[in-house]
């Protein structure tokens, strides 16, 4: 009662305020990142080791599981820890307790990554250190190709040119380029002048490391000057690698022209990228902390123009993947659900109160507490997105309550005969109570939601204080503003004669005659209602009964054809499908199979309802990609295959049914599976390729490998499983090589030698 009393003799101060939350509303809006979800904080930190050439076995026991068994004892706050052991690469995965100190544990993993090295195999380099959380994912992919550039040339264009430009958009990670050809400096062995010399592969390596050296010769002070000496340690011209000594018999220098060609090159392609049927290099720009899904991609979409200025003609740059498109349709059709109830809410009250005036009163309410509940998520850090939008959008036909149950208790005392300010103050004083009673309770209805953990509580508390910043808004402003609005615009009420063949009748406006006309007929709907009520009542066993039997029956009957989901399912017009090749499949090999897929693909989705077809084909460069990648491929046998529908296509999940079906029919012996394509399924899975994900444990390789299969073959029978699979492979195509140490010891040779030989042959 004592802030009506405030705001009436204090107008201008309320008028001010809802003035100044206007425009700071307006600001945030503008400011607040907006994104699809929001912000789920659940940290991890990634670790990526890498030894070239060592196989995934040994890469699991003796890198990956001596660095798990040292962060249990070491690092706080772990939640459980996950990891994938690939060819010369292992990614430690440390997912942490929700509001973990970060940085902390950074600085931890990181202290005994270093402390570790000296324990692990000798060569191995010190890991990567990555930190991200479940709303780290791909928001747009940019797809670079050519029919005349080299794809090394392209490769180095994107890792060297592209990134670093892009790299500064606030909130983008850009892990390595997918695809292109590692540009390197290839020494190519001729095995049989080798012999014929009496050396070795490592004979040849270690001349090279000792004659290409990076050392500075110092400087040279000779009378007034001191001179600073360059030597010719390294040559600065590809060909005269060739020209470098590696021994010296007989009389003769043997250079590394005579056993060996020293050319630019690249490295063993483990990764191909085709779009549409054309080799292509792929960048996928990623998501990372709160920053906005549609700024990242405004800022590489602004930054794509001044880099066309600068990349030769024939490459040529195409956007894919454009997640904002879907974030935008979501968004905007949130607020235009609510724009539309607001204007439905304000014509229902248009109707009763028959008042222009007391209905612009009570919905000036709605958006000045929707800008407030804004206001108020946009300090607490939260993102726009579709769970605090369809928050308002849910209060919009809560929010009018108290502004109108106000203004309608003013105008009754007003037809009571009272002065403006004694109506305002004795209608405001009898609905203080019940009013404030009514605000809490629906306020209330939403505490449980903080007591949530995981997931779910990143997803619906955003929603929750949305509308219950929007609910106490609203009821500051009906004690407030609309008192202070009602004291200048509302006046005595003219009386309503009823009477349609009166004079009187003829006089009142058309508004006043629609809400006469619309009295009486609610006045016949509640005397309809009153009979049905009646008659309910008098016959209250058989309604109870009849209440029952529909309920259950209602149960009964759509019970079991009703799925139960985390979150609704959506149509972006976007395909993911993951397929692994025989065990083994050389890369080449795989991305010619990609090629007869995509035939196969574009014979079930019709031509003018495709976007593009990509393929990722094998293994990225770098564990980083593996880490911010949810499709876990194991080897060069595996590909993804990234589809896009065009505007007004058919179902999504029509085609995907079709492609489960028809494809293993087409390529027996290769998998299948479908994986999160869009933004929102990939933030709800965490990264993980699949929504369900079953981990077998233990010391024994072979029998959890027995045992998955087992339930492998259960799980397949359980209605509506697809894609069920096992991730690991067992049967790698290998060569054992099994060195007689005796023998080889009498020849002058070492395990070493051998085992360096081998791996500079084979893994550079």
């Amino acid at each position: 009662m004592w802030i009506v009393k405030i705001a009436l003799s204090r107008p201008y101060t309320f008028i001010v305020l809802a003035l100044l939350i206007l425009i700071l509303g307006i600001l945030c809006i503008i400011r607040t990142p907006k994104d699809i979800f929001p912000n789920i904080d659940i940290p991890v930190i990634s670790v990526v080791f890498n030894y070239s050439g060592l196989p995934a076995d040994e890469m699991g026991g003796r890198i990956t599981g001596n660095f798990e068994r040292v962060l249990s004892t070491t690092v706080n706050n772990i939640e459980h820890i996950e990891s994938q052991s690939y060819l010369g690469i292992a990614v430690i995965k440390i997912y942490f307790q929700p509001n973990t100190n970060i940085d902390l544990a950074i600085s931890q993993v990181t202290a005994i990554a270093q402390t570790m090295l000296r324990s692990l195999p000798p060569g191995t380099t010190p890991p990567l250190i990555l930190s991200y959380n479940a709303s780290t994912v791909p928001v747009i992919q940019i797809a670079l190709s050519s029919t005349t550039i080299p794809e090394s040339e392209i490769f180095d264009f994107a890792n060297n040119f592209m990134r670093t430009q892009l790299v500064n958009i606030p909130g983008a990670a850009l892990p390595y380029p997918y695809g292109g050809k590692t540009r390197q400096i290839r020494v190519d062995l001729n095995q049989q002048a080798l012999q014929s010399y009496h050396l070795s592969a490592q004979d040849v390596s270690n001349a090279i490391g000792a004659q290409n050296l990076i050392l500075p010769a110092g400087t040279e002070k000779i009378g007034s000057y001191e001179y600073n000496i360059k030597l010719n340690s390294s040559p600065t011209i590809i060909d005269q690698l060739n020209d470098l000594p590696i021994k010296y018999q007989n009389g003769t220098t043997i250079h590394v022209r005579d056993v060996a060609h020293v050319r630019d090159g690249f490295a063993p392609q483990t990764n191909i990228v085709n779009i549409n049927g054309t080799r292509a290099v792929l960048m996928s720009i990623q998501k990372t902390g709160n920053a906005s899904t549609l700024d990242i991609i405004n800022g590489v979409k602004g930054l794509i123009p001044k880099i066309k200025e600068s990349i030769p003609a024939n490459l040529k740059l195409n956007l894919l993947g454009d997640q904002s498109i879907f974030v935008l349709s979501a968004i905007n059709s949130v607020i235009h659900e609510g724009i539309l109830a607001a204007l439905l809410t304000s014509f229902m009250i248009l109707i009763f109160l028959g008042s222009w005036r007391s209905t612009f009163i009570i919905i000036t309410s709605i958006p000045l507490s929707i800008l407030a509940s804004i206001i108020c998520i946009s300090v607490l850090g939260q993102t726009i997105n579709i769970m605090t939008l369809g928050g308002l959008a849910l209060a919009v036909g809560i929010l009018v309550d108290d502004a109108t149950v106000a203004i309608e208790n003013i105008n009754w005392h007003l037809e009571k005969g009272k002065e403006i300010e004694q109506a305002i103050l004795d209608g405001a004083q009898q609905i203080a109570i019940p009013a404030f009673v009514s605000t809490i309770c629906i306020c209330i209805v939403f505490l449980p939601i903080y007591f949530l953990n995981g997931i779910t509580r990143y997803l619906f508390l955003p929603l929750a204080e949305a509308v219950i910043f929007a609910m106490l808004a609203s009821y500051i402003l009906s004690r407030t503003l609309v008192p202070t609005l009602a004291k200048y615009w509302l006046k005595q009420s003219t009386h309503l004669n009823e009477n349609f063949d009166s004079v009187e009748y003829k006089k009142f406006s058309f508004l006043m005659r629609f809400q006469i006309y619309f009295n009486k007929a609610f006045h016949r709907f509640r005397e309809y209602y009153s009979y049905l009520l009646r008659l309910t009542l008098e016959n209250n066993i058989t309604f109870i009964t009849l209440f029952l039997i529909f309920v259950v029956g209602s149960t009964l009957l759509l019970g079991p054809w009703l799925g139960r989901d985390f979150f609704p399912s959506v149509d972006a017009g976007q395909i993911k499908m993951h397929i692994r090749a025989h065990t083994g499949f050389r890369v080449e090999e795989t991305a010619h199979l990609c090629s007869q897929i995509d035939k196969a693909i574009r014979q079930i989705i019709p031509a003018d309802e495709l976007g593009s077809i990509v393929d990722n084909v094998g293994l990225p460069i770098s564990g980083i990609n593996l880490s911010y990648s949810n499709s876990a491929p194991v080897g060069s046998a595996d590909a993804d295959i990234f589809i896009t529908l065009e505007k007004g296509h058919h179902s999504t999940f029509e085609y995907i049914r079709k492609m489960r079906k028809e494809l293993p029919l087409k390529f027996p012996g290769v998998s299948f599976s479908f994986l999160p394509a869009d933004i929102v399924s990939q933030i709800l899975n965490f990264g993980l390729p699949s929504p369900i994900d079953i981990q077998v444990m233990g010391f024994d390789t072979a029998a959890n490998q027995k045992l998955a299969a087992l339930l492998l073959k259960k799980i397949r029978h359980v209605s509506g499983i697809v894609d069920s699979h096992i991730q690991q492979v067992f049967n790698v195509p290998e060569f054992q090589v099994t060195v007689d140490r005796t023998l080889a010891q009498e020849l002058g040779f070492t395990q070493r030698d051998i085992a360096n030989s081998l791996l500079i042959t084979l893994s550079g």
